[in-house]
């Protein structure tokens, strides 16, 4: 006998999930429950003791609890990107949770879902983690808006050498000098300067702890990446954190796609436009990506070179290049797992 089959869409929210129950031959149920997995796992076990079960849901804020809670159970779990989700005109006009649940549901009974990566809870850590600093980066850069803001407000005019967005001892021990006489200014620019203090202080532990762990935990892996040009141990820790398990990409192209430094491409009826960079990507690692490909271009002769033979171009449409470039060395490394070497066949017959 075939081995009977239960498949699952849940719609997760915060306060409630909304579940739709079908198998392989019928629909059985819909109903909502709290949001605990227990609870499910309770319902299914009693009702359909001997099924295989499939269960999907959309990535969003809830992350990715469930899905570990379920794959221990042997469960076949799917998690999807809402925007890949197959919809019909008429949920663009009609959405509830119970349609959501009933669609999920009936495209997993058909296998008409892609499912994403699932990171291991480890991993969903070192990714907030990530995020924390990220965050921490955006909030320097407005206290140091608010200190120039105040100054400008003031009439106090920041001397040549430091109106720049380097901010050096020396620019700091100026700002602490500021308003000696007036007791409120000070107090005021030295609390703008202690903030400042304690976000550049965890700005670099984190780095330093994320370069520490991997170095310990991803030795190899870590000092592979590093060997590319223009891959720093922050980065080549973001790379471990953000890609996981690099088999899971079948080739560089796959890759690039993933991270988002391929084009849109919009083909038909024998008109084919560019449309720029795909807007689908790892925003955060893209943007690291395109960073360190201005530090390739420094520090290795065969990217120099490729951005020589493209000047008068956009540098932002050079820079991008580079940037799929980097990506695809970092995969060639990662794939033979030997460190970068330059190749200088290609110097030599340029």
């Amino acid at each position: 006998m075939e081995t009977q089959k239960l498949f699952i869409g849940l719609d997760i929210h915060k306060k409630s999930w909304s579940v739709d129950i079908r198998t392989d031959l019928f629909h059985h149920k819909y109903f909502t429950q709290p949001p605990e997995p227990t609870a499910l796992e309770k319902y299914v076990d009693t009702h359909f003791p001997n099924y295989e079960v499939h269960l999907t849901y959309e990535a969003g804020c809830c992350g990715f609890s469930a899905a570990r809670y379920f794959l221990n159970l042997s469960w076949k779990v799917t998690v999807v990107n809402p925007a890949d989700v197959p919809t019909s005109d008429k949920q663009n006009y009609q959405k509830t949770d119970k349609i959501d649940a009933k669609n999920l549901s009936k495209q997993l009974s058909v296998n008409n879902l892609k499912a994403i990566y699932i990171p291991t809870e480890s991993d969903d850590f070192i990714r907030c983690l990530i995020r924390q600093r990220n965050m921490i980066v955006k909030q320097k850069r407005t206290v140091k808006n608010r200190i120039k803001s105040f100054l400008l407000f003031m009439g106090t005019k920041i001397p040549d050498e430091f109106d720049n967005a380097n901010w050096s001892k020396d620019f700091l021990n100026w700002l602490c000098e500021q308003y000696q006489d007036e007791k409120m200014g000070k107090l005021t620019l030295a609390s703008q300067l202690k903030i400042l203090e304690v976000l550049q202080s965890e700005y670099l532990q984190i780095a330093n702890e994320l370069r520490s762990y991997y170095r310990q935990h991803e030795r190899e892996l870590y000092y592979l990446l590093k060997s590319v040009p223009g891959v720093g141990g922050y980065l080549a820790s973001v790379l471990i954190a953000e890609l996981g398990d690099f088999s899971r990409f079948k080739n560089e192209q796959h890759l690039s796609s993933y991270v988002g430094l391929v084009p849109g491409i919009y083909a038909s009826g024998g008109d084919e436009k560019v449309l720029g960079i795909t807007p689908r990507c790892n925003a955060l690692l893209r943007s690291y990506l395109i960073e360190a490909a201005w530090v390739a271009v420094r520090l290795d002769p065969e990217m120099q070179l490729y951005f020589r033979k493209h000047q008068g171009k956009k540098q932002q449409v050079i820079i991008l290049k580079i940037a799929h470039k980097l990506i695809k060395k970092i995969f060639a490394v990662v794939k033979r797992k030997t460190p970068y070497e330059v190749n200088i066949s290609v110097i030599k017959s340029a």
